[in-house]
């Protein structure tokens, strides 16, 4: 089967308050009554048979029931509502205003949408367009103009034309938000208010998140209308069957941790691997060490164009790059089939984050590996991330010279039996005649591995890192020498809240500019590791805004938003002044 199917099993699909049983396993794409174009579509394409959230979702969205689906990455949810919209698509489409409107969080997972709806519509003759950020306004309002059937959009962009008269959406009958977590996480909560506000109210409305926080459920109750509820859950392993992606954490040093990294790749030989940082900053600088080690890593960040960001993309899918270095906002809504490795520099400050990166791997049926870099303090969050993913993080120590060596060797030994099996040696035949004159065949043999090992592995490792453990974090008590010390740099002691220590950031830039809460807490989400729900109060002044933000991100959050622009512009960001 080649469909867009995940590692999930079978949802349980049921009316609000409900139960509804699983659809039954070995339907095929026929049997969810789609139309005769669609079904060739999909033949083309390879896909065979439905994904469980496929099976459960397409009937009663052709129907035209509202849907609240919470699914992850990998699990085929696009064509889970890309096949009912075009399904629901009228024969006679003379007018040139949007049917359906699919709202995404990134420019990357609105392209992505497109091409799908794209390929399956086409024999439909489904006019799709892609808006988004960083492609000429000009460019979009041509495609508009010429008439749409279904609009897929990032909120920013949605709603930037419909100020301008450019988007008109009376006549859309579908509303998709797709990964909606996401888009609140960003800030987007005011801009799909707004969008949600100018849809007709007699309309179909989908919403899938592969998370489900309080103010998500409270928006779906506000503008869905007794929705059935989909819910695909990770697939348990057999008892005794590996599970499709195993989750591995090592103890590290942050000093330590570019070896570290690099130590394990060189045990792990993946095909490709996604390693997320926090920080535009910590990615460059990440990459040139990688690189500097002798690997093909590719930089990803949301300081790059469009255009830069494809090329790095298309090296990646193309082979001339195995690495790609980036920033959670940069690599959402990425999709890269050859994937088989995710590496968190850091754990993650969100259990949610952590759901969303391992989601890239173990896709389709494949075997994946999450890894995870953890500094010695850091065990409470690896914890509270066991427990919503609900499965256990392995703990190991890094790999020693003695495993990498012994790993290389074993890499050098497949090759030798591959050439083995297939190469035509025989050339090579009086070359080894002639030596054994000389030499016993053994000899020649260990020194023939010995260069093709040299050759391929380069010179060994020889420094141990050293081997760390996790420890617990002593609570701070007011008087220890860390506050005395934050003190003695002239800082601002640290406001307590409910939620731990927390400090405030001087942002220059306020309502003067038209600043709202939105774009600073899409800001700070999207250029760190941080959710939209850790950031605390905001107050917006005519020329500044001050935001709290945890005290232990703090310098991550200036560092991100200094090189970022708020509202189109660099502002001046520190930690707030002691008054």
């Amino acid at each position: 089967m080649t469909s867009e199917a995940g590692t999930e099993a079978a949802p349980a699909a049921a009316p609000e308050g409900g139960t509804a049983p699983p659809a039954e396993d070995g339907a095929t794409f026929a049997d969810l009554g789609l139309r005769p174009e669609l079904l060739a579509a999909l033949a083309r394409l390879g896909y065979e048979e439905p994904t469980p959230i496929q099976r459960e979702a397409v009937p009663p969205m052709v129907e035209g029931r509202d849907l609240l689906g919470q699914a992850a990455t990998g699990t085929g949810k696009t064509a889970a509502y890309a096949l009912p919209v075009l399904q629901r698509l009228p024969d006679d489409r003379p007018g040139g205003d949007p049917l359906a409107l699919v709202l995404v969080p990134t420019r990357e997972l609105c392209i992505q949408v497109s091409e799908a709806l794209h390929r399956y519509g086409r024999d439909l003759g489904a006019r799709v367009v892609p808006v988004y950020g960083g492609q000429p306004i000009p460019r979009q309002l041509r495609a508009l103009e010429a008439g749409v059937d279904v609009v897929v959009a990032t909120p920013g962009r949605a709603l930037d034309l419909l100020q301008r008269g450019s988007l008109h959406l009376g006549g859309v009958a579908t509303v998709v938000l797709d990964e909606a977590d996401e888009m609140l996480d960003m800030g987007f909560a005011e801009d799909l208010e707004a969008l949600l506000e100018e849809v007709p109210e007699e309309r179909q409305t989908v919403l899938f998140s592969a998370t489900m926080p309080r103010r998500l459920d409270a928006m779906a109750r506000r503008h869905l209308r007794d929705p059935l509820r989909i819910q695909v859950a990770r697939e348990v392993p057999v008892e005794g069957e590996a599970p499709r992606v195993r989750q591995t954490a090592f103890v590290v040093a942050r000093a330590a941790k570019p070896a570290a990294l690099g130590r394990v790749l060189d045990v792990e030989s993946p095909t490709a691997a996604i390693v997320f940082c926090r920080t535009r900053d910590e990615v460059d600088d990440l990459t040139e060490t990688l690189n500097g080690r002798g690997y093909r890593a590719e930089a990803l960040h949301g300081g790059m164009s469009q255009e830069q960001r494809d090329r790095v993309m298309n090296r990646l899918r193309g082979g001339t790059a195995e690495l790609l270095v980036a920033t959670d906002v940069a690599a959402r809504g990425l999709d890269v089939e050859q994937l088989t490795h995710v590496v968190n520099y850091d754990v993650p400050a969100a259990a949610e984050t952590y759901v969303h990166r391992i989601g890239r791997v173990g896709r389709a049926g494949r075997e994946g590996v999450a890894i995870t870099l953890v500094e010695p303090r850091a065990h409470r969050m690896l914890k509270t991330i066991e427990r919503v993913t609900g499965a256990p993080i392995h703990v190991e120590r890094v790999p020693t010279v003695a495993d990498l060596r012994a790993r290389r060797l074993e890499l050098t030994r497949a090759a030798l039996r591959e050439s083995l099996l297939g190469d035509d040696l025989e050339r090579f035949r009086s070359v080894v005649d002639s030596l054994t004159d000389e030499f016993d065949v053994v000899e020649v043999a260990l020194a023939a591995v010995k260069l093709a090992h040299e050759a391929t592995t380069g010179p060994d490792d020889d420094e141990e890192i050293p081997e760390v453990t996790l420890r617990p974090e002593r609570p701070r008590r007011d008087g220890d020498r860390g506050d005395r010390g934050d003190r003695g740099q002239g800082r601002p002691p640290r406001a307590r809240s409910a939620g731990g220590d927390t400090e405030r950031l001087f942002i220059g830039a306020g309502r003067s500019a038209g600043v709202r809460p939105g774009d600073l807490v899409g800001a700070i989400a999207g250029e760190t590791e941080l959710r939209g729900r850790d950031v605390g109060a905001i107050e917006i002044a005519e020329r500044f805004s001050l935001v709290e933000v945890p005290a232990a991100a703090a310098e991550d959050v200036i560092t991100a938003l200094r090189g970022s622009t708020i509202k189109g512009r660099k502002v001046t960001v520190r930690r707030e002044r002691p008054r």
